[in-house]
């Protein structure tokens, strides 16, 4: 056994508030893990923090016309008060900006130098000529090679997770100016993870492999098996921590070196302020090591951050990374851009006594192995058929008759039947079932278990039939001791879960809350004699014009506050100040200058759709058969998400014509369907506003 823990979620950009994606990949997972080792007695330390240095931050800040201070000055705050409020038990939640995480970062990246772990290298970056300056991985966007999606970053591909190089990209384009960037010689210090090859395949193919998630294994395996490449570990930004020796002048460290570095520094600035020896944590090979992320950053606690681990030669590797799939909202994938979320601080706001219901809610449905979805009408039906009926339902019938036949006092245990001793025996089985699938990162199934001691509470009740008994008070107060030891032992049960809720119902039994899991084994947890307190509702039906209201609210366009957090800017469809209507618009820098040569020659026509078709194994994909009237040709479009091909057949659109075809998903497309996008994220046909013969030209 460990003498200790180490637990990590994913450091969120500070660029932006949450919302439930995050919370079910990386956070309520690692909290219930942390909440049940704490109630076992384990020494954990549970670190998190705002990642705030990157080009992520940057272009925040660009777009919002600020500063990067004020950018994660401001969402940090943002996310820090809505962890705290949803419950999420950290032991600190820190910031890469601090000066200790550079004096950290600093630290390791002169221990790798001295060791030889980089090569100098020179190569040719990306370049933005408009903007002059070498552009960050993020500030470059293309499709990726490997899925066909066309808003990859250089870094990665948050559709498949792939992780990229800018140079891997298709028709990269530069965020800051729009402009098609050049390649320019600059000098960077570079990670050889090739040299590490043979290790990784002996560390997680063969010891891991049975041990990690299977999509996280397997994400890792393919990695691995597709070679490994040198990665630069510098950059040439204005915002970051200063790479640490006089001839990077003008560099910083790689977001993806210095963030997760920032959970050793946490842990630090922790220890710091209580009196603990932060290497313990970190060194010791009697601690071991959790990271909870979203599968988008598997490659990155799996691999790279090992390896720099490895290569430093003194720090621990990761026991598991238990990372998430995706949660999707409402038959679609969550967005920040178009707005399709819910946002944590929100929720919080508008449900401020429900913050256990989402934990329930998204508890149930956690992407573990595959993508799973929220929708309002089942967060409404678990509230409703599952809290309320369920749980709230059998802790209110003994609270209820406990002050019906004994004035609220505890009764002592008469003689027990058969049934008695099958339910006890039966309750005390549960903290071994219910911690056997935490400690193996099944929280879903760990939910159910514990929600099916309130069903045999519930059956218990149903079965005895207490408020039929006649002139048995020594019966009666038998089943009420029962029922008391039910709910005594789910205080503790449902404590890594629903936090609130226990203290509700450690409350209302007069415990002090210093219960451990092992005590949740005992039968006689609610002493004799013991005056319990009347307790309020434990949850409430969720009526469905609330439900209604919230559906509603994903089909508007932004409020003013989210508009500002999502760099949106207002325009009008009227002059009539009674009548405008507000909509949201991304708006994109213009992109550099051409000449009128420059633009005649393109060949924009009008083709009529006349057959369409999914692509396979391309969730953005439709293959288009166009008449553009001088011919019929195929072209590969990325709209699936916004048109379904039945309903696009005989539509009239405008064609780019005479782009060079190129060959996506094995199919050779010629040309380029142009689309607008409108205000509330629904792309649009550019189309003649009448019927015209297909072939004609737009100038």
């Amino acid at each position: 056994m460990p003498k200790r823990y180490t637990v990590t979620s994913a450091l969120p950009y500070a660029n932006g508030p949450l919302h439930i994606g995050h919370i079910a990949g990386a956070y309520l997972p690692a909290d219930i893990f942390v909440r049940y080792l704490r109630l076992r007695g384990e020494d954990v330390v549970y670190v998190c923090g705002s990642d705030e240095y990157g080009a992520a931050i940057t272009i925040k800040a660009k777009k919002e016309g600020t500063t990067p201070r004020a950018i994660i000055d401001k969402y940090h705050e943002i996310m820090k008060s809505a962890f705290e409020r949803f419950g999420i038990a950290f032991d600190i939640y820190h910031r890469t900006s601090e000066p200790i995480h550079t004096e950290t970062s600093q630290a390791i990246f002169l221990k790798l130098h001295e060791k030889g772990e980089f090569e100098v290298l020179e190569s040719e970056q990306y370049f933005d000529q408009v903007a002059n300056q070498f552009l960050a991985d993020r500030y470059i966007m293309g499709t990726c090679p490997k899925c066909g999606n066309e808003n990859a970053y250089g870094d990665q591909c948050e559709k498949c997770g792939s992780s990229l190089s800018p140079t891997d990209l298709i028709n990269p384009h530069s965020t800051l100016s729009g402009s098609k960037p050049v390649l320019k010689k600059t000098k960077h210090w570079y990670l050889p993870m090739n040299k590490y090859e043979d290790w990784l395949k002996e560390w997680i193919v063969k010891e891991k492999q049975n041990l990690w998630k299977t999509n996280v294994y397997g994400q890792c395996k393919s990695w691995i098996e597709g070679g490994l490449q040198a990665r630069a570990m510098t950059r040439d930004l204005d915002w970051g921590v200063p790479v640490p020796l006089k001839e990077a002048d003008g560099k910083v460290l790689y977001v993806w070196l210095d963030a997760p570095i920032g959970y050793i520094s946490a842990t630090r600035e922790w220890a710091k302020q209580h009196g603990k020896n932060w290497e313990d944590y970190w060194k010791s090979p009697d601690t071991e090591l959790y990271h909870f992320v979203g599968k988008d950053n598997i490659v990155f606690h799996c691999i790279i951050f090992p390896i720099i681990l490895k290569a430093h030669g003194e720090f621990i590797l990761p026991t598991n990374v238990p990372a998430n799939e995706f949660l999707n909202l409402e038959g679609d994938k969550l967005s920040t851009s178009r707005n399709w979320a819910v946002w944590l601080h929100e929720y919080l706001d508008e449900f401020p006594d429900k913050q256990d219901v989402l934990r329930y809610v998204l508890g149930s449905i956690l992407p573990e192995t595959k993508d799973s979805e929220f929708t309002w009408k089942d967060y409404q039906a678990r509230n409703n058929n599952e809290l309320v009926a369920i749980f709230g339902n059998f802790v209110n019938r003994p609270n209820n008759l406990i002050f019906k036949y004994n004035n609220g006092v505890v009764p002592p245990l008469g003689e027990l039947s058969d049934y008695d001793k099958s339910v006890l025996e039966e309750l005390v089985s549960y903290p071994d079932k219910i911690g056997d699938l935490i400690k193996n990162f099944r929280f879903r199934d760990a939910l159910a278990e514990m929600m099916n001691v309130a069903r045999l509470g519930n059956k218990y009740l149903a079965d005895t039939e207490p408020w039929k008994i006649k002139d048995n008070p020594e019966r009666i107060g038998t089943i009420m001791n029962i029922s008391l030891q039910i709910i005594g032992n789910l205080s503790i049960l449902c404590k890594p879960f629903l936090p609130r809720t226990a203290e509700k119902l450690e409350k209302m039994l007069g415990l002090d809350g210093k219960a451990n899991w092992e005590e949740a084994k005992k039968t006689n947890l609610v002493k004799v004699g013991t005056t319990v307190n009347k307790i309020e509702l434990l949850f409430e039906k969720v009526e469905d014009e609330v439900i209604e209201k919230q559906i509603a609210k994903l089909h508007q366009p932004a409020n003013n506050q989210q508009q500002t957090m999502n760099n949106r800017q207002e325009i009008t469809t009227s002059n009539n100040p009674e009548q405008h209507q507000v909509i949201s618009k991304q708006i994109i820098p213009q992109k550099e200058l051409i000449n009128y040569d420059d633009f005649s020659k393109l060949d924009i026509r009008i083709a009529t759709i006349v057959a369409a078709e999914k692509v396979a194994k391309a969730d953005k994909l439709l293959k288009l058969t166009l008449d553009t009237g001088i011919d019929t040709r195929i072209v590969v479009s990325g709209i699936a998400e916004h048109f379904k091909p039945e309903e696009i057949i005989g539509k009239q659109i405008t064609l780019l014509a005479n782009l060079a075809p190129r060959v996506i998903r094995g199919i050779e497309s010629k040309g380029m369907i142009l689309t607008a996008l409108d205000g509330n994220g629904k792309l649009r046909f550019l189309h003649p506003s009448e019927a015209v013969m297909n072939g004609s030209t737009v100038s």
